[in-house]
């Protein structure tokens, strides 16, 4: 059986909330770190999250 290409990550507030998202990567395709514009309802508005290790 081949590995999976795809790998878990963490997606983590920078609002210091703790909330979180985990998503999908492809590392081959997307070297770097991801960072994306999400809703965090802790703060209840807009915020960066940024990829952190998932444990």
């Amino acid at each position: 059986m081949a590995k999976p290409t795809t790998i878990l990550v963490k997606l983590e507030s920078t609002a210091d909330t703790g909330y979180y998202y985990v998503t999908q990567k492809n590392p081959r395709t997307q070297t770097e770190k991801l960072s994306f514009r999400k809703y965090d309802p802790v703060a209840r508005k807009h915020v960066v999250f940024k990829e952190v290790r998932l444990k």
